[in-house]
This record gives C-alpha cells, sequence and structure tokens, in this order.
C-alpha cells in the first residue's frame, strides 16, 4: 500500500516537471521569435556639453516594434558628436539630445539657436543663495538711481529688466542633475542678443539680482518698478483743483498783496545831484 501512495507521487512529481518544462521552452520560443535590433546606449553618465567616443558607448538588444526615434544602431556614426543634455548609463542615445555635426565639445554646444551666453558676477544673496542651478529660470532685477532731469536730485528705484532667463552654468559648472545648493561668484545666463544688451547696460547702472522662479510659469509680468517714496508710502499726488477754485485762489492772493499794501506806510522820496550823478533816497 505504502509503495502505490510513492509511486503516485512520483508520477505526478515527473508529469509536474514535464508540465513546467514544456511551459518554459514554449515561453522561451516565443521569446526567440520576437525580432530585436541593437541600440546604442551610453556605457557612463555623459554631462552635458561632451564629446563621445566609443569608450563612452555601448549596444543593447531592442524590440524592435519600439525602438524610440533617432536611435542609433552603430557607435561608430557617434564619433565626436557632442551631447547637449546629461545622459545616464544604459540611457538610449537619440539625435535629439545631440548637438548638429561638427560641433565642438563644451557649453556653446548647448546654446539654444538664436541664443547668447552671458555671465554676470553674484555673490550669496544675489544668487539666490546658491540655488540658482543649470537648468533653473530665473528673473533679473536692477537697484539703480532715477534721473528726474537737471537740478533734480535721482531717486532709488527697483525693477525687473528681464523674464524666464534659463542659467546655463554656475561657476564652471554645467550639469543640470545636481539639485544641491552651490554658493558661486559666477552665473552664466541664456539671453537673446536683444536681452544681453539690457543685461549688460544693467550691470553697469546698478546692483543686480536674480530671483529664482518656477521651471514651469512662464508668464511674465510687466511692472514699472518701485521707487523709495512709493515703498515706504511717501509718494504724494498733486491734487487736480477745479478752474473756479483756482481762479478763487488768485483773487483771494491779489486781495491780500492790496491790502498789505495799503497797509504800509507812505515814504518820502528825494532826488540828490551830486558831481553829475542823480540818487534817489527814500525814508
Amino acid at each position: 500500500m505504502r509503495n502505490i501512495k510513492a509511486f503516485g507521487l512520483l508520477v505526478l512529481a515527473i508529469v509536474t516537471g514535464l508540465a513546467a518544462a514544456i511551459y518554459a521552452a514554449g515561453w522561451v520560443a516565443q521569446r526567440g521569435n520576437l525580432a530585436a535590433t541593437k541600440v546604442v546606449v551610453a556605457a557612463v553618465d555623459v554631462d552635458l556639453g561632451t564629446k563621445l567616443n566609443p569608450q563612452m558607448l555601448t549596444t543593447v538588444e531592442w524590440p524592435s516594434d519600439s525602438v524610440p526615434p533617432g536611435a542609433f544602431k552603430d557607435p561608430k556614426q557617434l564619433q565626436d558628436r557632442v551631447v547637449k543634455t546629461s545622459l545616464a548609463r544604459g540611457e538610449a542615445v537619440l539625435d535629439r539630445k545631440l548637438s548638429p555635426a561638427g560641433t565642438q565639445g563644451g557649453l556653446s554646444a548647448v546654446i539654444a539657436d538664436g541664443k547668447r551666453a552671458m555671465t554676470v558676477r553674484v555673490n550669496d544673496v544675489i544668487g539666490v543663495a546658491g540655488f540658482a542651478l543649470p537648468g533653473n529660470y530665473v528673473d533679473v532685477m536692477v537697484n539703480a538711481q532715477r534721473d528726474h532731469g537737471p537740478g533734480q536730485p535721482p531717486t532709488p528705484i527697483s525693477m525687473t529688466v528681464l523674464e524666464h532667463v534659463l542659467v546655463l552654468a554656475v561657476a564652471q559648472e554645467a550639469g543640470r542633475d545636481d539639485t544641491k545648493p552651490k554658493v558661486v561668484n559666477a552665473v552664466t545666463l541664456e539671453l537673446s542678443l536683444q536681452d544681453a544688451e539690457k543685461l549688460d547696460l544693467a550691470r553697469s547702472v546698478g546692483t543686480l539680482s536674480l530671483v529664482l522662479r518656477n521651471q514651469l510659469d512662464k508668464n511674465t509680468v510687466a511692472t514699472a518698478g518701485i521707487s523709495k517714496n512709493e515703498l515706504l508710502g511717501l509718494q504724494k499726488t498733486a491734487a487736480v483743483m477745479p478752474q473756479p477754485v483756482i481762479k478763487a485762489h488768485r483773487a483771494i492772493a491779489a486781495r491780500d498783496a492790496t491790502k498789505v499794501m495799503a497797509m504800509a506806510p507812505a515814504r518820502v522820496c528825494v532826488e540828490v545831484i551830486r558831481q553829475g550823478t542823480r540818487t534817489l533816497d527814500c525814508f
């Protein structure tokens, strides 16, 4: 009886093992039938502005029906191409992540078409305590003196001169993966040519400050700036009086002047001629 039970368990184990083996063989065969294509990926972490070489790249099997657009099959196709975004290890190298062929490496390779890079000096306060990192967007403010014309002293004014400006680099660091604040002495901004002219003039007439903004906020706000008097609530607005009131004020002023002249004591004047010179003395 015991032998029959043992034999039955043995047969059941054999059947289960055969079923599992057949299923695994079928699954492997099915996976082998899927078409695959070699795709070039980064073999190491690559910073933006880096010129690629074969040692930085490798190929992996990629399902043919899910190959991303702009992928490459041969690492030799990427010799000396420059990446304009950072690449993580194992990430596919795509054409849209590369600068045009022939571009030299460095920060100039990541500047957008029609833009310029300009560096401004900052400190721990102007640089937003080191939180203005590559890839962030900032507004640029200037504190200067407003000229009111001849004979009038200038007054302090603070106003925003540029909005939604991309930070390309801080000091000599252009990597956009680090989120740790970095207190540096210079920040490089990406600007249009017109904005570069504005920034150059702004830093010569006053003190610059950077204002960190949300990366997704692209709205611009037109402001006229704020002066010292407006900030402290000292700005006075001249009251516009109606014309009849102005005439009444003038009449009262003329009447008062007449009264003052009438109240003034009469004066006696004597004309004196000395050696051909005529003088008038009043008492």
